[in-house]
């Protein structure tokens, strides 16, 4: 067992039919950290916040009068910490296995890891789940939502960088926001999530910000199962939420993807690409 504790905050929205095993599973499979987990209701209607404090009476509950979002839920936990790490948890996730303190221990012996990114993978079959590691664009996008066809498989892998070595840990760009461990004083330090992402592209843009405080990695030796049901190709409503929030974070990241396109242009390369990416202001 570790001398520092571990924090960890969910943050539901009529979640009381999903969030049982994410609650059983978290509490059950965490044993070699000391951790304490905050679920942000965001008013929800079905009964979830009395839901969660019957299944796990540990966990602290903040009950929000309206819905603030996924990120500003999460942020407002961060006056409260004085952990080590912070997990970012769906409610809609399981664990099999130990992963939280896996993951805290890796970053115990890489101190210049500011964030780590879990295998992610089906619960009923195991499989990978092909999420993107690059930094999103139109084109990857586009081959995302419609996945069928060589060519739209082809990005899809050159998106969830399927060239690397998917074994061992590697730099990425872009984490999931289904489950993330960073460093609770870089994330106090940023200010958490960008609260105008009301849902989605807050977790491609949270990354973004962290990569300039240290190496955000793929650590494919914890393993979390994620229940991903896509809801966005099945409500008009999400997906109208989705396609706002990617207006938001295309324009917010507009500078990067002009020097990285002039930088291209003019054949400077990888290194001179990144020397200018560094300076884009938020």
């Amino acid at each position: 067992m570790t001398d520092y504790t571990v924090t960890g905050s969910i943050v539901t929205f009529n979640n009381i039919s999903t969030i049982e095993a994410a609650l059983r599973t978290t509490r059950e499979q965490t044993k070699g950290v000391p951790f304490h987990l905050y679920v942000i209701d965001n008013s929800s209607k079905d009964g979830t916040a009395d839901f969660v404090k019957r299944v796990d009476p540990l966990a602290e509950v903040m009950r929000i009068p309206w819905n603030v979002g996924f990120g500003a839920g999460h942020n407002l936990v961060l006056p409260k910490l004085t952990s080590k790490y912070h997990v970012i948890i769906n409610p809609d996730i399981e664990l099999a296995e130990d992963a939280i303190t896996k993951m805290a221990l890796y970053m115990d012996e890489h101190p210049d890891v500011v964030m780590l990114s879990p295998r992610i993978v089906f619960p009923e079959t195991h499989e990978n789940q092909i999420l993107g590691k690059r930094n999103p664009s139109v084109r990857y996008l586009a081959a995302s939502r419609l996945r069928r066809g060589k060519r739209a498989q082809e990005i899809l892998a050159e998106y969830a960088m399927l060239e690397h070595d998917m074994t061992e840990p590697f730099e990425i760009e872009n984490a999931t926001g289904c489950f993330m461990v960073v460093r609770t004083d870089v994330l106090q330090k940023i200010g958490g999530f960008d609260e105008r992402y009301f849902l989605y592209f807050e977790d491609c843009d949270i990354t973004r910000v962290l990569a300039k405080e240290g190496r955000v990695l793929y650590y494919p030796h914890a393993v979390v199962e994620h229940v991903w049901k896509r809801e966005s190709k099945k409500n008009i409503v999400l997906m109208l939420v989705q396609i706002q929030s990617m207006m938001k974070y295309f324009w917010k990241w507009r500078r990067a993807g002009e020097r990285r396109a002039k930088a291209k242009h003019h054949g400077r390369g990888v290194v001179g690409e990144m020397g200018e990416m560094g300076e884009v202001k938020n």
